[in-house]
């Protein structure tokens, strides 16, 4: 892991061996990461990356176990694509007059074989404590493909109290407490449009075991057009999740249908980015 931080802000755990995605993120001396408070995905790749902060999804696939078109060996889409385990190379790290900044190329090989490339930027801003992610998604192969992408940011369910909630202007009402739906868990996605410069937000908060601390996340809207959240309390997960996406909650096949798929030709690219801030 590579401590990263800036004057002020969270000290983030950024995990070089699985593209650069965050495993410790520690507020005024707390982890809120869930470590292992996760349910057990089955795959090796993905249980590591779940106790993290952060995690990437995709670029090749989000969500649903599926049978990869045209082969017979039974192969499926792995459930969260085949970024996580790829390692990162490290371009440069930075501190300068307070602030932070790490660049790194994740050179992935998809489950179809094929070459991607995310181009990645984290930046810590020192006066205001906002970290901020951009990705740059290049389709590196010699076909035309889809391609996907969703953040999971995952805060152990253990720091938050009855007065924790979610709001943001996509949701319900505007909001409601982070315990939402029936036990021992939920899942939702909706369209989460633009709030203000392109970017929509959402908030958990506040959380008394960080100093009433809230957390703060916006994401770009037009190229993560939905946000989903999901809660897991089944023993021995505890755990919620806020997942700027791509794509609808729906199956591959479904998207494709739609004509919903994002299709890059090669040397083709997408750009992502989201920001969050503990206010």
């Amino acid at each position: 892991m590579i401590e990263f931080a800036a004057a002020s802000g969270p000290r983030l755990m950024l995990d070089e061996t699985s593209v650069l995605d965050i495993g410790g993120c520690i507020v005024d001396g707390v982890d809120i990461a869930p470590k292992r408070a996760i349910p057990d995905d089955g795959d090796a790749r993905i249980d590591h990356s779940l106790e993290g902060f952060l995690f990437t999804c995709g670029p090749d696939h989000i969500r649903h176990r599926q049978p990869i078109p045209g082969r017979d060996d039974g192969k499926v889409y792995p459930l969260h694509g085949s970024a996580s385990g790829h390692a990162a190379k490290v371009l440069w790290t930075k501190f300068e007059n307070g602030h932070a900044e790490c660049r790194a190329d994740i050179d992935i090989t998809t489950v179809e074989g094929l070459p991607q490339r995310i181009e990645r930027l984290w930046r810590i801003d020192g006066a205001t404590g906002e970290v901020r992610l951009e990705d740059r998604v290049i389709n590196t192969s010699d076909r035309t493909v889809p391609t996907f992408l969703m953040y999971h940011m995952n805060t152990g369910g253990k720091w938050l109290d009855e007065g924790t909630r979610l709001e943001g202007r996509m949701l319900e009402n505007g909001g409601f407490p982070w315990a939402f739906g029936e036990e021992p868990g939920g899942i939702f996605c909706v369209a989460a449009p633009a709030a203000e410069e392109g970017f929509a937000e959402v908030r958990l908060g506040p959380i008394a075991a960080i100093g009433g601390r809230t957390l703060r996340v916006r994401f770009r809207a037009d190229t993560l057009p939905h946000l989903q959240v999901w809660r897991n309390q089944k023993a021995p997960a505890h755990i919620i999740g806020i997942e700027p996406v791509s794509h609808r909650w729906i199956s591959r096949d479904e998207l494709q249908a739609a004509g919903e798929f994002n299709m890059l030709a090669p040397g083709e690219s997408r750009s992502y980015a989201l920001t969050f801030a503990f206010l």
